[in-house]
């Protein structure tokens, strides 16, 4: 496993992520593991060295976080340990139960940290943009959750390029703490960000932290061409189905099938393997509901794509509207 800088900053992160956001059962998620089944799928991540993960605080209802907290210090003392979670959305009663204002800002760090058992987490993310919060009381709450020692750095996900413009900008008015990192919408199927957000984040020396780098599945083959629903996930999972427009999607899915057959390869390995390649590409979020989607993760980090075979990935892409947002 590699490891590299988190951005500018110092902090060494594996270049492949675990994203916990299947763990802790939850009626929300019927496809999310118990604790029980989790383990070994995050234990045989550990052994390949990955040591970023990634929840947030709406995962399952909090579960994901409290999985977290009790099986990673099981294979990794606290200072191997690079841990990111999120606030953002509903996790409290009331007006001021989601959102990013200073009250739910201060609240949602100390209940996350709680969950997960920590004094700490290492990637604090705003989980959205709030348009009802001036992003300047944001970013000096964020602040304050840094000086506080709950959090080591911040980041931030899925927005606009000059939204997260503005939010840099506020931090450098107010003298408060930048983002270090943006966790976007970005996959073979979903190219988007590399129009404004990702040249953006290279500039700025930001890194990028892509979510749903198999398009929630599509990419590894979780639904064909005709619309069956080969997996739990595919079946009840409305918000992927939002993202992604099966007429034109399905060429670039057959194109990383034709790929990955000429490399004797899963797709899966090679549709990670052109993300890993791509510019200012730090560590794709990858989640796993089985330990074999761990072995791919990890057979993609050491796989290398000439430049024949990014080609023939990319020429089936067709634009998209922007999604991922909400």
């Amino acid at each position: 496993m590699e490891y590299v800088n988190l951005g500018r900053t110092g902090l060494r992160v594996s270049r492949v992520c675990l994203g916990m956001m299947s763990f802790g059962a939850h009626p929300d998620r019927p496809w999310a593991l118990p604790e029980a089944e989790a383990e070994p799928i995050v234990r045989r991540a550990v052994e390949g060295g990955i040591t970023f993960f990634d929840t947030a605080d709406v995962y399952n209802g909090g579960e994901s976080e409290l999985v977290t907290g009790r099986v990673l210090p099981k294979l990794l003392s606290r200072e191997e340990l690079v841990i990111a979670t999120k606030v953002h959305g509903r996790t409290m009663p009331g007006e001021n139960g989601r959102g990013l204002s200073r009250k739910h800002v201060m609240a949602s760090i100390d209940a996350s940290l709680q969950r997960l058992g920590m004094d700490y987490v290492d990637l604090y993310q705003i989980h959205r943009w709030d348009p009802r919060t001036p992003i300047a009381e944001t970013m000096e709450a964020l602040h304050d959750v840094v000086k506080a020692g709950k959090a080591r750095y911040i980041g931030a996900s899925s927005m606009f390029a000059w939204q997260f413009a503005k939010a840099q900008a506020a931090a450098a008015a107010g003298g408060t703490t930048r983002f270090v990192s943006m966790q976007n919408h970005y996959n073979l199927v979903y190219r988007e960000e590399e129009r404004e957000m990702i040249p953006q984040c290279i500039d700025q020396g930001v890194a990028v932290l892509p979510w749903s780098p198999l398009a929630r599945g599509l990419l590894a083959g979780n639904r064909t061409r005709s619309g069956e629903r080969l997996t739990p996930r595919s079946e009840t999972d409305p918000f992927g189905d939002s993202l992604y427009v099966h007429e034109i999607d399905f060429a670039v899915v057959d194109r990383a099938t034709e790929v990955a057959a000429a490399r004797g390869a899963p797709s899966a390995q090679v549709a990670l393997a052109w993300l890993l390649g791509k510019p200012g590409v730090t560590a794709p979020i990858v989640g796993a509901t089985k330990v074999s989607h761990v072995e791919d993760a990890l057979a993609a980090e050491a796989l290398e794509l000439d430049a024949s075979e990014v080609e023939r990935l990319e020429e089936a892409y067709v634009p998209h509207a922007v999604s991922g947002h909400d």
